[in-house]
């Protein structure tokens, strides 16, 4: 038994090494600063580092972003998935510790006559036993196992972050969109009053000889055509209701509204900061890092599995005719070493080891991706904020313009000096001139909160000082 126990302690302290590769992060090199972004390559407060709240200055938008949080379908599902990578981790981690078991068992049993020494007397036997098991972790199997589980963990952990941080945009986005439409309705709805108007004049001059018939088919079809997005955009603004909604995770209902699309803040500058900094931001990095952890450390399970198991099993308990003799006089124990490896299993293991090397392979891939992908949207969003501010501006000066031609061809017209087909065609630009600058604003806005979540912002959103005033916990008491 002296022997034994030496052995098995000598045993455990070499169980400091494990097998496998030990994990290192991948060189991928991060751009000095964004393409075709101006400033310089320079350590500079970022975007993301803004709380979501100070970026939308609409306090609708703000109670929509809170109550998404808080009930939203997609939180609630990467929370559980949480929770179910902490508890594999946790099964993971019980492989370090002995197995214990307790059973127990009640027989009556007779034998045959013709069984020496022929007693056929019939025998009672009662049997209790606790009874463990422990795998020595010499190779570093279970260590290696240990170290996926919880990289599995973190990688989920991560992966929420990310779904607290795409919802948060999906909510603004939507709800810039249901804006949008609102001030899309409400041109049209004023320039369907306005081409009403003028059928109806010419419709009562047609009828006292006053117009012609051309002139009335010209107005009513211009009134026709108008009248006719009205519907449209009023079916547009209950899907996107619907959709706000279901983001909110709550049945179709009607969402309030705060400021107009016009008054929706855009700030001139965007500080972008480093790119590097996307490495320690970005929740998707993070989550396709530890993913490659994970695929690492089970490389060195597969390896592990080449190497004998050695394990120490025991057993104690007590057997006994009767009850009250089972553990006094019945008492039973045993304790054994054990040594098992493969020795030919056609290939299987050499085949398990290759799948997970090339898992992990796919791992480093996919962080690379990841990372390149990252670099990539941010410059896309960042370089379309610029382009995107210039259309809505050219597109601003146009509607002037536009409004000026109505002016002007209203003030001929009452002057004699023109027709109305004038009047109706400077009408007819400036609808679809007003809808395009209205569509413009909302591409800038998107833009903004894309920007936002490709520079990885939100992922503080859980600290106590980067939640939203309207949920902020309360103060300690002194």
């Amino acid at each position: 038994m002296r022997k034994l126990a030496a052995t098995l302690v000598a045993l455990s302290l070499l169980t400091g090494c494990a097998v496998g590769p030990d994990y290192k992060q991948p060189t991928v090199p991060a751009p000095d600063q964004y393409r075709e972004v101006q400033g310089p390559p320079a350590p500079a407060p970022s975007l993301a580092d803004q709380p979501w709240w100070e970026l939308f200055a609409d306090e609708k938008l703000k109670g929509l972003v809170d109550e998404a949080l808080g009930t939203g379908f997609d939180i609630q599902l990467a929370a559980f998935r949480v929770e179910e990578a902490r508890a594999r981790a946790g099964i993971a981690r019980s492989e370090f510790w002995p197995q214990v078991f307790y059973g127990g068992q009640l027989s009556r049993t007779q034998l045959s006559t013709y069984v020496p020494p022929g007693d056929h007397s019939t025998n009672n036997l009662q049997n209790v036993n606790v009874n463990f098991g422990w795998e020595i972790d010499l190779w570093g199997r279970i260590r290696r196992a240990n170290e996926a589980a919880k990289a599995q963990y973190l990688a989920s952990e991560e992966a929420r972050k990310g779904v607290l941080l795409s919802l948060v945009s999906d909510v603004a986005i939507t709800y810039f969109q249901l804006r949008e439409l609102d001030e899309e309705l409400s041109i049209a709805k004023n320039t369907t009053e306005s081409f009403k108007e003028t059928s109806d004049l010419f419709e009562r001059k047609l009828n006292e000889g006053a117009a012609s018939a051309l002139e009335t088919s010209y107005a009513s079809a211009a009134y026709n055509q108008v009248a006719a997005t009205v519907p449209d955009i009023e079916r547009q603004i209950e899907a996107t209701e619907n959709q706000l909604s279901f983001l909110l995770g709550k049945s179709p209902g009607a969402i309030a509204r705060g400021r107009l699309l016009l008054e929706q803040p855009v700030p001139p500058g965007v500080p972008a900061g480093l790119p590097s900094e996307l490495l320690l931001r970005r929740p998707d990095i993070r989550q396709a890092e530890q993913q490659l952890i994970a695929a690492n450390a089970l490389v060195g399970v597969a390896t592990a599995n080449f190497f004998p198991t050695i394990s120490l099993t025991g057993l104690i308990g007590g057997a006994s005719p009767t009850v009250s003799q089972l553990f006094p006089a019945g008492r039973t124990w045993t304790i054994a070493a054990g040594l098992l490896g493969p020795l030919f299993q056609g290939g299987r293991l050499r085949s398990e080891y290759d799948v997970a090397y090339a898992q992990w392979q796919q791992a480093v891939v996919f962080y690379e991706q990841t990372v390149t992908n990252a670099f990539a949207e941010t410059t896309t969003v960042l370089y379309a904020r610029e382009k995107l501010a210039a259309s809505v501006a050219e597109l601003a000066r146009a509607v002037d313009h536009y409004r000026e031609m109505v002016r002007l061809t209203n003030l001929r017209y009452n002057s004699g000096l023109a027709n109305y087909f004038e009047v109706l065609y400077a009408m007819q630009q400036l609808f679809p001139a007003e809808i395009s600058l209205a569509r413009a604003r909302l591409a800038l806005l998107t833009d903004y909160v894309n920007i936002y979540k490709a520079l990885g912002g939100g992922w503080k959103i859980e600290a106590p000082t980067w939640q939203s005033p309207a949920v902020q916990p309360p103060p300690a008491k002194q």
